[in-house]
């Protein structure tokens, strides 16, 4: 894998908290928002979405959000009040004088690309990304699994999801302590905003991912929505190369 010249700069989370915003390429400004026990290298880098949006002429913002990657991760849950995910990437968007960009993000960075599209935010395109419906309108539906597999880790027989699970959350350096906060954090958009919603938005998604509702659903409730599947379920369709393919073909349509 080419390494890409990457930038990293700090910006200010809502309560003053360090958040890193990781930079490259040249060009259009493209903001994208990794998932849960994730982090922007794995989500975006490590398997060359992040090449081929540079490659089409894009320069990437990937901020880490809170409690992941190089950002802060505080163990206090005062620091993970509902909808701070959401606060902290509208501060990069200030923060980094952003005002013409697209804006995107894979699972828990396709809800808070909502969140903030419902906050104000006002990018030119969108992607939604391993996402469905319900896992926007009723965001506390796999809240019950994490936790599980967060208060007891270790105890898991191998192969099943949560030993998966956790092994991802390994592969990361994930903080457990943290990541059990930001279940708290987590808010849902009224089906009248994305309903209301008026950019184009790509719903990208793989074929046999239902992790977070029925991504078709999500793109016919859209009022400019289009469904795009790839290959994959939401464990692996991030890894495929048709995920960064699709965000080129849609940003540069």
């Amino acid at each position: 894998m080419t390494q890409l010249p990457t930038e990293k700069i700090e910006i200010k989370g809502f309560d003053g908290q360090p958040i890193a915003v990781h930079v490259m390429g040249e060009g259009r400004d493209v903001v994208l928002i990794h998932g849960y026990f994730s982090n922007a290298w794995t989500n975006w880098v490590r398997y060359g979405h992040a090449a081929q949006l540079v490659a089409a002429g894009f320069r990437l913002i990937l901020p880490d959000l809170r409690g992941h990657g190089d950002s802060a991760k505080p163990h206090d849950a005062a620091a993970y009040p509902p909808d701070a995910l959401t606060s902290d990437n509208l501060a990069v968007i200030e923060q980094m004088g952003l005002t013409d960009y697209d804006l995107g993000g894979y699972s828990l960075g396709a809800r808070t690309t909502s969140r903030m599209l419902a906050r104000g935010a006002k990018p030119r395109r969108v992607i939604l990304s391993g996402m469905g419906l319900d896992g926007l309108t009723r965001t506390h539906g796999n809240v019950g699994y994490y936790r599980n597999v967060l208060t007891h880790l270790g105890t898991f027989e191998r192969g099943t999801s949560e030993w998966m699970t956790e092994a991802f959350l390994k592969t990361t350096k994930g903080d457990p302590v943290a990541m059990l906060h930001i279940l708290g954090a987590f808010a849902d958009t009224p089906m009248e905003v994305i309903e209301a919603l008026e950019q184009p938005v790509a719903v990208i998604c793989g074929a046999d991912d239902r992790e977070n509702g029925n991504a078709q659903q999500l793109a016919d409730a859209l009022p400019h929505g289009r469904y795009i599947e790839i290959p994959g379920n939401h464990m692996n369709a991030v890894t495929r190369k048709e995920l960064g393919a699709a965000m080129v073909d849609f940003l540069t349509a």
